[in-house]
């Protein structure tokens, strides 16, 4: 998987797994890259040029070929469905965009925190930290839920700030009990999620 199809470590690997017989794909934005033309199948994101530093329209759009090649190996319609239904939710995000303004001049001198996620969240949790410190030049760690607990759990004081990632779904009661120990040392909950008891524990709910 690469946005540019040009890491010439992935493109090595694939051409080397080519070489020993295996079957090959890649998704990338750029078919006629060089990892493009080492690949057997190639998934074609057609996100257009990616500007942004923090590349953000490409990574959003590689999970979306990942959940949709998945949908249709598993044959999960239901899953299918739910994917057709995603534009929809991006916008919905989108229309917030002024609410947000609001909360981050709330950070706006923030030096540190951390993002906290659990399950496939765990990967949301580290690309929402790297975003942070190349867009903000802040110093974000990201965390599952389980590891913060031995031992990070020190950095927490009055007021720290904590972004947890707790949507529905089955790590949500992991979470729930995960920000429960977190406000009890005085964390700055800052929560994403769609689950109406999440937002609650929210100093800061983003639903």
């Amino acid at each position: 998987i690469s946005q540019s199809g040009k890491s010439p470590d992935i493109v090595s690997v694939l051409a080397e797994a080519k070489r020993q017989g295996a079957l090959t794909a890649t998704i990338s934005n750029f078919p006629d890259s060089d990892l493009g033309r080492a690949a057997d199948f190639v998934i074609e994101l057609h996100a257009g040029e990616e500007k942004s530093v923090a590349a953000t329209k490409t990574y959003t759009s590689e999970l979306a070929a990942i959940a949709l090649l998945s949908s249709k190996l598993s044959g999960d319609s239901a899953m299918t469905v739910a994917l057709e239904r995603v534009p929809d939710f991006v916008a919905q995000a989108l229309t917030a965009s002024s609410d947000l303004d609001c909360v981050a001049e709330r950070y706006r001198y923030m030096t540190a925190c951390v993002v906290i996620g659990r399950g496939f969240n765990y990967c949301t949790a580290f690309e929402m930290a790297l975003k942070m410190k190349e867009l903000t030049y802040t110093s974000v760690e990201p965390y599952s839920s389980a590891d913060f607990l031995h031992g990070p759990l020190a950095l927490v004081a009055e007021g720290f700030p904590v972004f947890a990632i707790a949507p529905s779904g089955m790590m949500l009661a992991d979470m729930q009990s995960f920000m429960d120990t977190a406000r009890q040392r005085g964390a700055e909950l800052i929560v994403i999620s769609d689950d109406r008891d999440a937002l609650a524990a929210a100093r800061v709910p983003l639903s």
